[in-house]
């Protein structure tokens, strides 16, 4: 049961995402871009936490 409630939830955001990019692309870009700058900004303090470490954590 637990699947078709996943598959469900996929197939929902699916639509809501193409709905948003074919009534309003602008807005769709707007949130590619957050969405990748989240990305960006996880990677970095990802990096700077294993830099710390290899620092020796001080």
């Amino acid at each position: 049961m637990a699947v078709n409630a996943k598959k469900i939830a996929v197939y929902v955001l699916v639509v809501f995402a193409l709905y948003v990019i074919i009534t309003d692309p602008p807005r769709a870009a707007d949130y590619v871009q957050i969405a990748f700058q989240g990305i960006s900004d996880a990677a970095n303090a990802v990096g700077d936490f294993f830099t710390w470490l290899a620092d020796g954590a001080k």
